[in-house]
């Protein structure tokens, strides 16, 4: 992201000097500050309006003909909410605290993720490597500055009873405590209109729970002994095991779609992200499960539907004894609504984007409760 020029956004507050040293102060050297009278705060926000602007930019529109009230640059700051966002579904986090976290953003760096701030502060919500949330590289990738956020917001106690500003001020230990509140009534806009755009409309469980597909193994796979992965031992995240090579029957285009596939280990994990361009700066290029087999078919011509809902309706039923590399398995939740889907590589090996934090990856076929598999070729 592109760092900007020091008094850019100041449209309706005047900036002040921050006071506070507190562990957690997080304050940007030109976000938008208050004296301490909100009566600017903006509450005329027209929720249906900033839905309608909000899928303009999320369609790829450039921001010059897009208007929403309290963004000077929504080509740059729905992006950066969006992430905020996604982060929070994937981790679970209810929707008020979505709200809470980007209403900080807002308060904190206007949703723009700065190169610069007070003191060492830096990215959206303006973290201090000093004060231990991480490198400044980490901070400014707005997946894990958002990650760290929720995780610090989920160990306050009693955060969902307090107000907005409160839960906000609880994380930031701000200079200015009650700053927060002035974005609240378009913080909850945002996330509406933003989880809406996400498969499920913000409900799709895809990469939700921790250990995704990582159950110990209560079901067969009909793998005999050597074939179940285990054999290539402990497996680093996002390599390819030594020694693994693609099963020289397996089908023409499956075996494309393994490879293309495996052209994005190591990338790592975005809840509803695209998987259009993982080893891209965008976040929401990134993989998640279910885009990571459909744009694997989608390279060999095959469309698949976006979600391990759906996913597990596509092509027919195979039984997990008599599974093919390119084969789809499905695992935790139910078989009728599966919430993790996996490619099998054959060799007792399976090819996923599992969770946030982690990279797409290669696993052992052991380690999966398979509830159902699909051959879509």
């Amino acid at each position: 992201m592109k760092a900007l020029a020091a008094g850019i956004g100041v449209v309706f507050l005047s900036p002040i000097l921050i006071a506070g040293t507190g562990m957690m102060l997080a304050s940007s050297a030109d976000a938008v500050q208050s004296s301490g009278s909100f009566s600017n705060c903006l509450t005329d926000i027209d929720t249906d309006k900033v839905a309608e602007q909000v899928t303009k930019i999320l369609d790829g529109a450039s921001g010059k003909n897009v208007r929403i009230k309290g963004l000077d640059l929504p080509a740059e700051q729905v992006p950066n909410a969006q992430t905020i966002v996604a982060a929070g579904l994937s981790l679970d986090v209810p929707t008020k605290g979505q709200i809470v976290a980007l209403a900080t953003a807002m308060q904190e760096s206007q949703l723009r993720n700065l190169n610069y701030g007070d003191r060492d502060s830096l990215g959206l919500f303006q973290q201090r490597p000093s004060q231990g949330w991480g490198s400044a590289q980490q901070i400014r990738d707005p997946v894990y500055a958002s990650e760290q956020f929720y995780k610090h917001l989920l160990k306050v106690d009693g955060w969902q009873q307090m107000t907005v500003t409160q839960a906000a001020q609880a994380v930031q230990k701000s200079g200015l405590p009650d700053a927060y509140a002035q974005w609240e009534n378009l913080a909850t806009a945002l996330q509406d209109a933003i989880a809406k755009t996400f498969p499920g409309g913000g409900n799709d469980a895809d990469g939700k729970d921790a250990d995704q597909g990582k159950q110990p193994s209560t079901s067969t796979t009909g793998c005999a002994p050597g074939q179940d992965g285990s054999g290539f031992g402990r497996i680093p995240e996002g390599s390819v095991p030594k020694g693994y090579a693609i099963p020289k029957n397996a089908d023409p285009k499956a075996r494309k779609a393994i490879e293309w596939a495996m052209h994005q280990l190591g990338t790592l994990y975005q809840w509803a992200g695209s998987c259009t361009n993982s080893h891209g700066p965008d976040p929401m290029g990134r993989c998640d499960c279910s885009s990571l087999m459909q744009q694997a078919y989608a390279h060999v011509g095959v469309t698949l539907t976006r979600t391990t809902y759906t996913q597990v309706n596509e092509g027919k039923a195979v039984s997990p004894a008599h599974l093919k590399p390119g084969d789809l398995i499905f695992s935790r939740g139910s078989a009728a609504r599966p919430e993790h889907v996996g490619m099998y590589m054959g060799e007792g090996l399976v090819i996923e984007a599992p969770r946030t934090t982690k990279p797409v990856r290669i696993t052992p076929i052991k380690d999966w409760t398979i509830l159902a598999a699909r051959r879509v070729l």
